[in-house]
């Protein structure tokens, strides 16, 4: 099978092209640019000569995105975004839109699937602190290649489609949905877990064919004119394999309260994975005689921001992840492992569209790392700008 780019997405980046160059005035469109770059340097405090992570502690990482929108008419819309990151280059979107109604309006293309709360807000201009929570960790965390990365690492972008849509009950109750069938994430022939990096490399094809669905409601209840909270639930489920064998299915929930400029955010996520058993030797722990095995991973994390002056707020979270099941004879874990973290940060507005951060993070984690670690400490300070 040859591998090739898809076509969609040629699309999408010749057309966005030509929109640029093409005058306006012939073409009558709308287009908005907009991005942001933060650079971060993070500081393993309590190992200060310990060997750095590839990605994870003691160094730079740059952040970058470049997104443009354009509206074609009132019905119709095209959307392309550019990344880089711990992931290298990415094609984060390059889809286009076509709404009905606001009920009713069909995505097309290479999106961020409906999933969660932290999605809307995964790029750092969007988030007050320089990393993700756990549950969405994409490679920053601290032993992130013990533990896999996170629950449903973000940004998390995927080809297919998404029907989804929002209608208001009066003015102070909000329904949103979406349900969508894409690509879904990927694994080699007997691979034990997810490899993210499939879903990230140039060519976005699908090692099965079969997609993963999934969907999204949410409910948001307006308070008053500046208090309401929002109840959401997501999920997905498809295969990984080339073979079609073994599968994962994700669901979460979430809760955001907001009142003013203070908001209070919980979300839980868990992945429930079957893995390869065919090479039992290789697992630690014994494997059932009938249906082969798995593992669940469990995330959450509850988060409060606090503006105390009109250029500075303070955050402060906690955020977690308990994974259960087998693992390879080499892995550090156990068959029950856990991890948590506290931190608290600050965010400066130095100016508009300029902001600073700076935040502390504990770590306690259940198993010992080869220094013999079960807490460490991480600083970070960032600088963060949107255009």
């Amino acid at each position: 099978m040859v591998k090739r780019t898809p076509l969609l997405a040629l699309i999408l980046v010749v057309s966005a092209a030509m929109a640029v160059l093409t005058p306006r005035s012939s073409l009558g469109l709308e287009r908005n640019f907009a991005g942001s770059a933060q650079l971060d340097y993070a500081f393993l405090a309590t190992q200060p000569k310990a060997t750095p992570s590839p990605i994870a502690v003691d160094r730079f990482i740059t952040e970058l995105a470049l997104k443009m929108a354009v509206d074609i008419s009132d019905h119709f819309s095209a959307n392309i975004k550019a990344c880089y990151g711990c992931h290298g280059f990415e094609m984060a979107m390059g889809y286009i839109d076509y709404r009905v109604a606001d009920e009713l309006n069909f995505r097309v293309g290479r999106f961020s699937p409906s999933f969660g709360a932290f999605n809307l807000r995964h790029d750092p201009a969007n988030h007050h602190l320089t990393d993700k929570p756990l549950p969405y960790d994409m490679g920053r965390m601290l032993r992130f290649e013990q533990w896999g990365q996170g629950v449903l690492p973000s940004p998390f972008p995927d080809n297919g489609i998404e029907v989804n849509g929002t209608h208001w009950f009066g003015s102070a109750l909000e329904l949103d949905y979406a349900i969508y069938a894409i690509t879904g994430f990927k694994g080699d022939t007997g691979a034990f877990d997810l490899d993210f990096q499939q879903s990230r490399t140039p060519m976005y094809w699908d090692n099965n064919n079969r997609p993963t669905v999934g969907g999204r409601v949410a409910t948001t209840f307006r308070l008053s004119p500046v208090t309401d909270v929002t109840f959401g639930a997501s999920g997905q489920y498809g295969k990984f394999d080339p073979e079609l064998k073994h599968s994962y299915a994700i669901v979460g929930a979430d809760v955001s309260f907001r009142s003013g400029r203070t908001d209070l955010r919980f979300e839980y996520l868990a992945r429930r994975q079957q893995f390869d058993t065919s090479n039992a030797a290789a697992l630690r722990y014994e494997v059932p005689r009938n249906g082969g095995d798995f593992f669940v991973k469990h995330g959450a994390y509850v988060e409060l921001k606090q503006p105390v002056t009109n250029w500075l707020d303070l955050i402060g979270r906690v955020d977690g992840m308990y994974r259960e099941g087998n693992v390879v004879l080499e892995s550090p874990l156990a068959k029950k492992s856990s991890v948590l973290r506290y931190t608290v940060g600050t965010m400066f507005t130095l100016e508009q569209g300029l902001r600073a951060k700076l935040s502390t993070e504990l770590w306690d984690f259940s198993d010992v790392d080869e220094a013999g670690h079960h807490t460490d400490v991480t600083v970070h300070a960032a600088l963060v700008g949107t255009y």
